[in-house]
């Protein structure tokens, strides 16, 4: 157990969905840059979900694609469950527990995945998370299957602008195992390892990235 909250910031409520600031903020801009990348057809997994805001903007967006977001937090998944009933879209799957450090990723067939998914969860989780997470896309990605990545990054070891690196001391002060991972450094080789290819990294509103990778 732990007493770190499960977010960087308040969240409102109404009823059972959450609402991030963040978010709010974000889901658009975010969403038309995977509308780039993203398949037309198939399932795509979400990890790390949070609110489940970008869930259903997404799915949405992408009415051919079975949606399939989750988060390993309770609270997480009864806000997604709950986006997605208010939305009343057909193409969200239940949310799911996923916790991407597992060996086995349960529900997920190898080489099946259209795309996988995840914003703003590998600087708030220990390094294990992300060396799972691009181990499973590995795995479960199918050939030509797309990986989305989305928050901030240093490149070549240097931080992007002064924000970026006083955000990566304040997580680092929260949690030692935490930090904002370098995308040459940290996040390729594990691609690579992983036999997927770096495809596009776009420059996002408030120093964040969008970093596509994809299955070879």
């Amino acid at each position: 157990m732990t007493d770190k909250p499960i977010a960087l910031e308040d969240r409102g409520a109404d009823g059972g969905r959450l609402f991030s600031p963040s978010a709010g903020r974000n889901r658009e801009v975010v969403r038309d840059v995977l509308l780039r990348f993203a398949p037309r057809e198939g399932e795509v997994l979400e990890v790390g979900a949070g609110t489940g805001e970008h869930a259903v903007t997404f799915a949405a967006a992408l009415p051919g694609v079975r949606w399939r977001p989750g988060d390993p937090d309770p609270q997480s998944r009864a806000s997604i469950a709950a986006w997605a009933a208010h939305e009343g879209l057909a193409n969200v799957a239940p949310p799911h527990a996923i916790d991407v450090s597992a060996a086995d990723w349960e529900g997920c067939e190898a080489g099946a995945l259209a795309g996988i998914v995840s914003l703003n969860m590998i600087h708030i989780s220990p390094f294990e998370s992300a060396r799972g997470l691009l181990a499973g896309a590995g795995r479960y990605l199918a050939p030509g299957g797309v990986l989305f990545l989305y928050g901030p990054f240093s490149r070549g070891g240097v931080h992007t602008a002064p924000s970026n690196e006083a955000f990566d001391e304040s997580l680092k002060s929260r949690d030692a195992r935490w930090g904002v991972r370098d995308l040459e450094g940290d996040i390729v080789p594990l691609a690579r390892d992983a036999g997927l290819e770096l495809a596009d990294v776009v420059e996002m509103p408030a120093n964040n990235l969008s970093v596509v990778f994809r299955k070879g």
